[in-house]
């Protein structure tokens, strides 16, 4: 299964490390969106920033 990532909160004004994250799932801009395996790895990423972000899950 495959997670797709939206941005739909600005990242100005975030901690540091909410901004590396966000930039460590490839999300660069507001509005843009991703898609990532579901592993451990982005559900950990995904947690440190569930408040800029809205998920959706991708069956494919």
């Amino acid at each position: 299964m495959k997670l797709k990532i939206t941005q739909i909160k600005s990242q100005i004004g975030q901690k540091l490390n909410q901004k590396e994250t966000l930039k460590a799932l490839g999300i660069r801009k507001m509005n843009q969106t991703v898609v990532h395996k579901d592993t451990p790895g982005i559900r950990g990423m995904i947690n440190t920033v569930n408040h800029l972000v809205k998920v959706e899950k991708v069956k494919r």
